[in-house]
C-alpha cells in the first residue's frame, strides 16, 4: 500500500494520497479537534508543497451545513444524541433493552477503565480470538503486544476506554475519543465466544451514558450505510440500538486543471460509493467464502475420535 506524502499548512498536518489523482486532506481530520485550513492557506501550499490536485475537508461533525463555492459529495454517520440518556433507553426497541439486560444478567460488568499493560493484554487476547472478523481479515490478529499498546494509545488524553468483564476475563471492550463536543468510536470489540451475552449492546448504553456525563452532545459509531449497501447486518445493529443516520457535506476545492477534470468527470469518487448495491454484496460474500475456506486449510480441525 502506498504511504502518503505528508505536509505542514496552517499548523496542521495534512496527507496527500492518491497515485494519479492526488488528493490532500488534514491527517486524521475525523480525530484532530479544530483542525481547518482557508483556501488561501490551501492554495499557497500546492504553490510550495509537493503537488496535490484536490483538497478535501469536513466540517466539525454534528455542524452538517455545505459551505459556498466547493464541490460537494455527501456522506454519512450513525450519530446518537447523548445529552437525555432517559429518552435514549426509552425510545429503544424492547428487544434492544433486553438485551443490555442480558449482559448484566450473565454475570457481565461494564465499566471505563484505565489504559494500562493489564487492559493492552486483555484487548490482545481478543484479537487474537480468530483470524477472521465479518468477512475479512482481521488485521490485529497476533500483533506483538508493543504494537498493541502502541496503536491503541492515541489521543489518549480525550480517550476514554470501556471494558465488559465477566469473572475478570476482558471479554469486550470500546475506545472513544472525544473532539469538540462529540465522542465518537475508534474501537469496539468483543470476543466471539460470548456474542450470546451481548457485550456489544452493553457497552454501546455505557458509552452513551458516558458521554452525557462527561458532557457530550452525541456519539459516533462509524457510518450508518457504507457505499450504497443500505441493507446490512452493521445498519440494522445501529437503527436498533438507536443510532440515526447524519448526512453531511465533503468539500473539494480543485487547486490544479487535473483537479477540475477530475471533480467534472467524478473522478475523485470512492468505487464503493458508485458500484450497485448487488454487486458489493457478490463482492463482499465471495471474499468471506475464500477467506474461510483459506483459514480453514491453513488450521484444519481434528477430530477426536470415539
Amino acid at each position: 500500500m502506498q504511504q502518503a506524502q505528508t505536509i505542514s499548512v496552517g499548523g496542521n498536518k495534512v496527507a496527500i494520497s492518491g497515485r494519479f489523482l492526488k488528493t490532500a486532506q488534514i491527517h486524521d481530520e475525523l480525530w484532530v479537534e479544530n483542525g481547518h485550513l482557508n483556501p488561501h492557506e490551501i492554495r499557497s501550499a500546492h504553490e510550495k508543497a509537493p503537488r496535490f490536485d484536490l483538497f478535501s475537508f469536513i466540517r466539525p461533525l454534528p455542524e452538517n451545513r455545505p459551505l459556498d463555492g466547493f464541490h460537494i459529495e455527501w456522506e454519512n454517520v450513525a450519530v446518537v444524541r447523548t445529552d437525555n440518556y432517559e429518552e435514549w433507553w426509552n425510545a429503544l426497541p424492547q428487544e434492544s433493552r433486553k438485551n443490555v439486560r442480558r449482559c448484566q444478567r450473565r454475570g457481565v460488568e461494564v465499566r471505563t477503565v484505565e489504559f494500562n499493560d493489564r487492559l493492552v493484554s486483555g484487548i490482545s487476547a481478543i484479537y487474537d480470538e480468530t483470524p477472521i472478523r465479518q468477512g475479512r481479515r482481521f488485521w490485529h490478529y497476533k500483533k506483538p503486544l508493543e504494537a498493541v499498546k502502541r496503536e491503541n494509545s492515541s489521543y489518549l488524553e480525550r480517550s476514554t476506554f470501556l471494558g465488559a468483564f465477566l469473572n475478570d476475563e476482558l471479554i469486550g471492550f470500546m475506545k472513544f475519543v472525544k473532539v469538540g463536543r462529540v465522542g465518537r468510536v475508534m474501537q469496539i470489540l468483543s470476543k466471539e465466544a460470548h456474542t450470546d451475552k451481548r457485550p456489544m449492546n452493553a457497552l454501546l448504553a455505557k458509552a452513551i451514558e458516558t458521554c452525557g456525563e462527561l458532557g457530550l452532545t452525541h456519539f459516533i459509531y462509524g457510518q450508518y450505510v457504507y457505499g450504497r449497501k443500505e441493507n446490512s447486518p452493521m445498519t440494522e445493529f445501529k437503527r436498533r440500538n438507536g443510532f440515526e443516520r447524519l448526512d453531511y457535506p465533503r468539500h473539494f476545492l480543485a487547486v490544479s486543471r487535473t483537479g477540475k477534470i477530475a471533480l467534472n468527470l467524478g473522478l475523485h469518487k470512492d468505487v464503493r460509493s458508485v458500484a450497485p448495491e448487488f454487486l458489493v454484496s457478490l463482492f463482499l460474500n465471495a471474499r468471506a467464502r475464500l477467506l474461510e475456506h483459506r483459514v480453514s486449510k491453513q488450521n484444519p480441525v481434528v477430530y477426536a475420535k470415539d
